[in-house]
């Protein structure tokens, strides 16, 4: 056990202990100029069934999000467990996020990245400022489902697969 009470940790110790929650793995992508841009998000979850919202927490500092807030529809792909490479690419802070990822647009003008468990076309609902992250809230507009497809799990700073129990 590792603990800190009353405040006193710092980032560093906290990014362990949210890390001690796994995640899904997102591809938060739209078109820009006739280019795919994009990030992964690690910070996704959904939010409310009627309307049909998503969030995706975005870190301030980041340079993506601020293009990718001007467009009026953006894909999220919960990417799969075989999608490592592609998480790590679109993480990266340099070169072509998107080189060696298989991808496709909407008319919309969605990015999805094949192979994900599931693609929601969404727009942008809200944006809560919180702390050094912004929510974004996301309005689902449609979406296409593969559940025989696992996804990725990202927990402790590791992508990891998912691994049925024994009955």
């Amino acid at each position: 056990m590792i603990p800190a009470r009353d405040g006193q940790f710092d980032t560093d110790l906290l990014r362990q202990a949210f890390g001690c929650f796994p995640s899904g793995v997102t591809a938060f992508c739209g078109m820009i100029d006739g280019a795919p841009e994009g990030m992964a998000a690690s910070s996704f979850t959904s939010v409310s069934l009627a309307p049909a919202l998503v969030s995706v927490c975005v870190a301030k500092t980041s340079s993506t999000w601020p293009r990718l807030a001007r467009l009026n529809r953006l894909g999220l792909s919960v990417l799969a467990s075989e999608h490592g490479t592609v998480a790590r690419s679109l993480a990266s802070k340099n070169g072509d996020r998107f080189c060696g990822v298989d991808w496709t647009s909407a008319d919309s003008g969605s990015v999805f990245v094949h192979g994900a468990t599931l693609w929601l076309d969404c727009s942008v609902y809200n944006v809560v400022e919180a702390g050094d992250h912004d929510i974004v809230l996301l309005a689902i507009e449609a979406l296409a489902m593969y559940p025989d497809v696992a996804p990725m799990v990202f927990h402790r700073s590791r992508f990891r697969d998912l691994t049925p129990m024994a009955a």
